[in-house]
C-alpha cells in the first residue's frame, strides 16, 4: 500500500524505513496496535518511533494512526473494529462501557415510546411469535426467544436463510406476530417477511438502527437502537437492553399471570432437577 504523509523527509533513517514498511504492508496489523506493541513487533524503543512520527509530519502516534486510517482500503469487521479502536485513546474497559453509557442514551432519545407500548401490547396479544435474526443478531433472537419462552408465550425461531425460511413462515397465520432484527439494512428475508405480511396479514415488529425507514422497508411496529456510527463497531449492548426491556414491560402487563407461569417453571425445575 503506498502511503502519503503530511510531510516525508528526503532521507530516511533505516528504522524510518523499517516501520514505513510495516505500515505499507501490515496496515491492519498497525492499526490494531499500540505504539508499544508496535516497538516490541520491530524490535525498536518507542521514542524511535515517536521520531518516526515526526519525521513524516503527524503531532502524534493517534494522528499517525488516523493518517493510515484514511488511507486504509480494507472495510467489513476488521475495519469497524480498527476505526473505533483509533478514535480515541488506548482501548479501557472503563471507555468502552461509557461508550455503551452513550449507546443506550442515544437509543432511549430516537426510540418512540409510543412504538415501544405498542411493541409491548403485540407481544402479549399474538397467538404465537415467530423471531427471525441472523448473522451477529442471532443472539438477540436467542434472547428473545429464551425470555418469551420462560413466560409461558408460545415462540418459535424461523431459520435464519434458504428456503427453510419459507417452511417456517408456511407456519405463520393472520393471529400471529414476526419480529425481525434489520439494524443496517433490511435483508432478502426481512423483505420476504414484510411482503408475505400482505398476503397473510400477521403483524410484524422490527429492530433498527436507521432513524428513516422507505416505506416498503417499514414494519407495523419499528423499534430504533443506537449501536454506533456506520464504520464503527456495532455493540449488542444497547440492542440486547431493549430486548430485556421489553420483556420485563410485558410481565408488568402480565401482572400475576406472568409470577404464576414463572413460579409454575420454578417448581418444575425443583422438582425434576437431576440429582446433583
Amino acid at each position: 500500500m503506498q502511503l502519503r504523509f503530511p510531510r516525508m523527509p528526503e532521507q530516511l533513517t533505516r528504522a524510518d524505513a523499517l516501520i514505513l514498511d510495516y505500515i505499507s504492508n501490515n496496515t491492519e496489523g498497525f492499526l490494531f496496535s499500540s505504539i508499544g506493541q508496535l516497538a516490541r513487533a520491530l524490535g525498536l524503543s518507542e521514542a524511535t518511533i515517536s521520531r518516526f512520527v515526526r519525521h513524516v509530519g503527524c503531532s502524534d502516534f493517534k494522528d499517525l494512526k488516523q493518517v493510515v486510517m484514511r488511507q486504509a482500503a480494507f472495510d467489513g469487521p476488521a475495519g469497524k473494529i480498527a476505526a473505533t479502536l483509533n478514535e480515541g485513546a488506548e482501548f479501557t474497559l472503563s471507555s468502552w462501557v461509557a461508550r455503551q453509557q452513550q449507546n443506550l442514551q442515544k437509543t432511549l432519545e430516537g426510540l418512540d415510546e409510543g412504538e415501544f407500548a405498542a411493541a409491548v401490547r403485540a407481544l402479549l396479544a399474538a397467538r404465537r411469535v415467530f423471531i427471525h435474526a441472523k448473522s451477529a443478531s442471532a443472539s438477540l433472537g436467542q434472547l428473545l426467544f429464551f425470555r418469551l419462552r420462560r413466560l409461558g408465550i408460545e415462540v418459535a425461531l424461523l431459520p435464519s436463510g434458504g428456503s427453510e425460511v419459507l417452511e417456517g413462515l408456511a407456519q405463520v397465520r393472520a393471529d400471529d406476530l414476526v419480529v425481525l432484527f434489520s439494524f443496517s439494512k433490511l435483508s432478502r428475508e426481512g423483505r420476504i417477511l414484510l411482503q408475505y405480511q400482505r398476503e397473510i396479514g400477521y403483524r410484524t415488529l422490527s429492530f433498527s438502527s436507521r432513524a428513516f425507514l422507505p416505506e416498503g422497508e417499514r414494519a407495523d411496529i419499528n423499534l430504533f437502537v443506537y449501536r454506533g456510527e456506520a464504520k464503527e463497531y456495532h455493540s449488542m449492548a444497547a440492542p440486547a437492553a431493549l430486548v430485556d426491556a421489553l420483556v420485563v414491560a410485558l410481565s408488568q402487563q402480565m401482572g400475576a399471570e406472568s409470577a404464576q407461569r414463572l413460579g409454575r417453571l420454578h417448581a418444575m425445575k425443583r422438582a425434576y432437577a437431576p440429582d446433583r
